[in-house]
């Protein structure tokens, strides 16, 4: 329902919701999210060998031409002005900063943005784009999201963002569809960006997770194009690793969509298209 809602963990009640608005703009459809019409017993063929080039955030979904989209685009800023106080379009992922009491909400409306909310009132707080631009200032056009992978990055995100936090207080936004991680403290400050197999099409950057050593030194990220778990040094912003091929065999993902640690640091991942599994990888030392 493309909102952010609180539940009660031993009754299962919605306690609260932050509301949303039907029409969304830059919402960051690609072509995963249209896939080929589902197989008997299994889930559509998902992403193929070649790995065709993807459409970045502003696309949505469909194969709506350019004019279209622009003339979608024009009307949705007509009937949601700067003036507007809120709206909440596409949640892909929240993460609890309990300490502070607060919630993070990965919403990729627009193309992609970070807010913040009072986890006990649902208040929002604060929020930022692409490189910790204000959300005022986020730049609608479909030439901010211009990406060819190889090439300079966007300057805003281009679609399907989620993030996480580490222990030492750094939010970790990855821009699926941009090929890369943008780094900023909790009040949005950019800190440095973090490519993600730029030499591939669109869709490297999914989920990211964090080793679980004290100082949190690697990054694991799920890549739902090329169907790897990538590790990342943190500091560095260096590849160093990388688990999986693309395949329905166990070890092998299909369609790499998800990706989770538990307190012992075993890696869970989840896929879609064919694969519609979740496999665990334990931690060897």
């Amino acid at each position: 329902m493309n909102t952010v809602r609180k539940y009660d963990p031993k009754s299962g009640q919605m306690l609260k919701e932050v509301p949303r608005v039907p029409e969304t703009q830059g919402g960051g459809g690609e072509d995963d999210e249209a896939p080929a019409a589902r197989q008997p017993g299994r889930g559509g063929p998902g992403p193929t060998g070649t790995f065709p080039a993807q459409r970045g955030g502003g696309a949505g979904r469909g194969n709506a031409n350019a004019a279209a989209q622009q003339a979608a685009a024009a009307a949705f800023l007509a009937k949601y002005p700067p003036s507007t106080p809120m709206i909440v379009g596409q949640i892909e992922e929240v993460r609890l900063d309990e300490p502070a009491r607060e919630l993070y909400a990965a919403d990729s409306s627009f193309g992609g943005r970070v807010m913040v909310f009072d986890l006990d009132t649902f208040a929002f707080k604060r929020g930022w784009a692409a490189y910790g631009h204000k959300l005022s200032e986020i730049d609608p056009s479909p030439a901010a999201r211009v990406y060819n992978p190889g090439g300079p990055f966007a300057k805003e995100f281009r679609g399907h963002l989620t993030l996480n936090i580490s222990n030492d207080g750094l939010v970790y936004a990855a821009d699926r569809a941009g090929n890369r991680i943008h780094v900023t403290d909790k009040q949005g400050k950019f800190v440095k960006e973090i490519p993600v197999a730029t030499f591939t099409a669109g869709g490297s950057a999914g989920g990211v997770m964090f080793s679980p050593d004290k100082e949190q030194r690697f990054l694991y990220v799920c890549d739902i194009n090329n169907n790897h778990v990538w590790f990342i040094d943190r500091q560095s912003g260096m590849t160093v690793g990388q688990l999986g091929s693309m395949g329905e065999n166990g070890g092998q993902f299909f369609g790499l969509h998800m990706i989770a640690t538990d307190s012992k640091g075993n890696l869970y991942t989840g896929e879609v298209f064919n694969g519609e599994r979740v496999q665990r990888f334990l931690l060897t030392r």
